[in-house]
């Protein structure tokens, strides 16, 4: 028997588009905890490494971001947790994690980058590549404080290029307040919102 093809009206297609990102917005129940565990680990990170700069005035000051290997095997046991419990895949998803597995790997090569031309021009670059993750991930989500707070950090990376290496720390902080851990926490709230709304 032959089956034909359903033709979508503009309002069922668009009807359609919604549910994949509600069903998105569900599965991606705890985008939230990847950008709160990044942001306060990135957070806490220059925070440390500013005052080891500027207090303590220690020549190793960029020790602070031993705390990245730790801030990883905690996003490894939240893949596979996650991983676990996971019950839809949508393209919207798949396309967040792409994103995010790009920008994961531009934090490497930079790294490499800086380590061989110097870090006291790197910053700037980190807050942009903060702002492209988050403002296509909250475009993905449809999710406001996510792009705004994302879009923030192209104007404080071009305005981090024009101060002192240890002020660009603290704005380094400051842009990963607005763009990972309010809307993180925001992002948190609204899950938990649908949840109770679906219930």
């Amino acid at each position: 028997m032959k089956t034909e093809d359903k033709d979508f009206d503009p309002e069922e297609s668009l009807a359609l588009i919604r549910t994949m990102i509600e069903t998105t917005k569900a599965s991606i129940k705890d985008s939230s905890h990847y950008f709160l565990l990044w942001g306060w680990a990135t957070m806490i990170g220059c925070i440390i490494q500013y005052v080891l700069l500027n207090v303590v005035h220690y020549k190793h000051h960029y020790y602070a971001w031993f705390i990245t290997p730790v801030a990883l095997l905690i996003h490894v046991f939240f893949l596979v947790s996650d991983h676990k419990t996971e019950k839809v895949k949508t393209y919207i998803s798949q396309a967040n994690s792409y994103l995010w597995m790009a920008i994961g790997f531009s934090f490497l090569v930079l790294a490499f980058i800086f380590s061989r031309i110097g870090w006291q021009n790197s910053f700037p670059f980190y807050i942009l590549f903060y702002g492209l993750g988050t403002s296509v991930s909250g475009a993905l989500l449809q999710f406001k404080p996510m792009v705004l707070g994302g879009s923030s950090c192209f104007v404080l990376a071009a305005f981090a290029a024009y101060i002192p290496y240890d002020l660009q720390i603290l704005l380094t902080a400051f842009a990963i307040l607005v763009s990972y851990i309010i809307p993180g926490h925001l992002l948190r709230l609204r899950h938990r919102h649908f949840n109770q709304n679906s219930l």
